[in-house]
């Protein structure tokens, strides 16, 4: 019955794992504190799902359900006389989301910086002053979202393009609906292929996993380039036969990018570089390479604070901002909520797999239906459920795979989300920036041209990249 209940769940929140080998652990899969838990998370995560209806942030509830169940655990072992094996799994767990922390408060501070400097809006004003058509705008609008995704997170890339589409296309619904779609599934694809374009693909990239035929490295990643590509192409090329063949009215102010923007912008790709050296030549976690570039920056923020002109600082002291770039002010503006709501996810499964259902859920996804149809089923999954708990889960369990198999999970899991408009964080941003125009039911109709996109990135990367099996 226990095993039935689990499955079920599994079906709705696949996200149980992380127990290991450890004789001392005990099977509470059975026990009252297992299936407390089990609960607790269900309900947590039913509030996540609502917070659109709610207005209750994410974070909230998962990170008060993470907090009782280590609690529920640690007295359940308190009872046995067997405590420090608690204390141990929940470090473990904290060091990991430490790093991935650490990590996405550099992207995001970087980012924030070069919205602070206009970079973003520049890049918006441009496009909007040119005399672009519809179906042009819809492939530029694309292709930027393709690419820019793969550095920049998938949320902020959707919202740049959403601005630039809804500003021009705002007398043409049909229009505005088809490029936000096509933005969707450019910036979910975009991210699959580069570790900084997706947390789940940074979550992989960090595990520094030992497949069955070797190490996944930060370059093993572009492998999935053609995949992604062919996710967000297919479904392009048939919305593009459905646009509107005219031109909108071009216009608006245009506007400069800040002093620094791009010296801000070259640090980032310095950054990234540094990550990546610290990773694969020294060997240490690529958050230490994140944070030195940091330091970096930092340092650059107070050349630009002090060679700001005394007229600037007077002129901007009026209204009561600080005229230079203000580094703490960009880590402040980081996505506190997700940072929070990514601790109470990785602490909730964390919890829930040192319980014991590790084994259960491994075994059942990948040991009877096989590690392809797991993987392609973890994609589907994420367009329901968030991809982060949902990929955080299979990198607990460890699969035995090879470079392949792990890819075409990191590719699943990225692109799945495209399928519905609440499956990523760029489609229920959008649904917000365009409210009443680009909707769940818009986007569902195009759902079977997406989902032939999802299958065509999953058979070019198995036959593409059939010697990683």
């Amino acid at each position: 019955m226990n095993r039935l209940f689990a499955l079920f769940v599994l079906a709705l929140f696949p996200l149980f794992a992380h127990a290991s080998g450890d004789g001392m652990r005990l099977d509470l899969t059975g026990q009252w504190v297992g299936i407390t838990a089990l609960l607790l998370f269900f309900v947590a995560y039913l509030a996540v799902m609502a917070e659109e209806f709610t207005h209750l942030r994410k974070s909230k509830p998962v990170m008060l359900a993470a907090g009782i169940i280590w609690g529920l655990i640690a007295w359940y072992y308190q009872g046995h006389d067997i405590p420090h094996v608690v204390e141990a799994a929940l470090r473990h767990n904290l060091e990991e989301y430490a790093e991935l922390m650490l990590f996405l408060i550099v992207a995001m501070t970087y980012i924030n910086a070069l919205d602070e400097r206009n970079a973003f809006e520049a890049l918006r004003s441009w496009l909007t002053r040119k005399n672009f058509s519809y179906r042009a705008l819809f492939w530029v609008t694309g292709v930027i979202a393709f690419f820019l995704s793969a550095i920049a997170d998938n949320l902020t890339t959707a919202l740049l393009m959403g601005a630039v589409v809804t500003a021009v296309g705002k007398d043409n619904p049909k229009f505005v609906v088809l490029a936000l779609i096509n933005v969707v599934v450019a910036a979910n694809a975009g991210g699959a292929f580069s570790p900084f374009g997706d947390i789940t693909t940074l979550m992989v990239w960090q595990k520094n996993i030992m497949a069955s035929n070797g190490q996944i490295g930060f370059w093993t990643f572009f492998n999935l380039f053609v995949p992604s590509l062919i996710n967000w192409l297919v479904p392009a090329i048939v919305m593009h036969l459905f646009l509107p063949n005219a031109k909108p009215e071009s216009g608006g102010k245009m506007v400069q990018m800040k002093r620094g923007a791009i010296p801000i912008a070259l640090l980032f790709l310095f950054t990234i570089a540094l990550a990546v050296s610290f990773h694969s030549v020294l060997g240490l976690p690529p958050v230490i390479g994140m944070l030195t570039g940091m330091g970096v920056l930092k340092f650059y923020a107070f050349y630009l604070r002090r060679t700001t002109s005394g007229r600037a600082q007077k002129e901007v002291s009026e209204i009561g901002s600080p005229a230079a770039f203000d580094i703490y002010r960009e880590v402040a503006r980081s996505e506190w909520d997700t940072l929070f709501f990514f601790y109470g996810v990785v602490m909730c499964v964390g919890g829930l797999g040192f319980i014991g259902y590790l084994a259960m859920i491994s075994e059942v996804m990948y040991g009877e239906w096989g590690a392809t149809n797991a993987n392609i089923a973890v994609g589907v999954i994420s367009a329901i459920v968030d991809n982060i708990p949902v990929m955080f889960a299979v990198l607990t369990m460890q699969p035995d795979m090879s470079i392949g198999q792990w890819l075409l999970v990191t590719l699943t899991a990225g692109v799945g989300g495209s399928l519905l408009s609440i499956g990523s964080a760029a489609g229920v941003a959008l649904m917000g920036q365009a409210r009443g125009v680009y909707t769940f039911f818009a986007h569902l109709k195009w759902t079977p041209v997406i989902a032939l996109g999802y299958a065509a990135s999953i058979a070019t990367h198995l036959a593409f990249n059939h010697a990683l099996f």
